[in-house]
């Protein structure tokens, strides 16, 4: 699992803007930059859509102020889904990005099988990155959310 101090490794998360998919390499979401992401299992999920996104969504310009350049929403769900649940939620400004394929949660070590309720997907997990490096990891235990709320986050910047 990666760990505080590691360099994120390359990969390609989508978003889906103006109708279309568009690709972001991990190089350009956080090299030179502040961010904060967080991972849950799924969109419209019953503790991602009730708690965890709309803590980030209400404490945006909060998390931002702390000198934060973007806030990003993580899934493994395709670029659609993530950009339909942020429209629903309300999530203009966070980043609403999609591990279609999981590569990127597989390469930090943050995925668990969920069997027949969804196949791979990500742990619920908050993470600071600072250049390109982690310098604040907060993973949650199973069907808990405690350490990764845009509370918790905000406690730590």
């Amino acid at each position: 699992m990666i760990k505080v101090n590691d360099k994120l490794p390359q990969g390609e998360l989508q978003q889906l803007v103006d109708g279309s998919v568009t690709s972001h390499s991990t190089g350009d979401l956080f090299n030179g930059k502040k961010v904060v992401i967080f991972a849950l299992p799924g969109a419209f999920t019953p503790t991602c859509s009730a708690a965890h996104l709309p803590g980030f969504v209400v404490n945006a310009d909060t998390i931002k102020a702390k000198g934060v350049d973007s806030i990003i929403c993580l899934s493994v769900n395709d670029a659609f889904v993530m950009g339909a649940w942020g429209q629903a939620q309300n999530a203009e400004q966070l980043m609403m990005l999609a591990d279609g394929d999981g590569s990127f949660t597989k390469a930090i070590d943050l995925g668990k099988d969920t069997g027949s309720f969804g196949g791979y997907r990500s742990v619920r997990y908050a993470m600071i990155v600072e250049d390109g490096v982690v310098t604040s990891l907060q993973v949650e235990q199973p069907k808990e959310f405690k350490v990764s709320s845009a509370e918790s986050v905000l406690a730590l910047l």
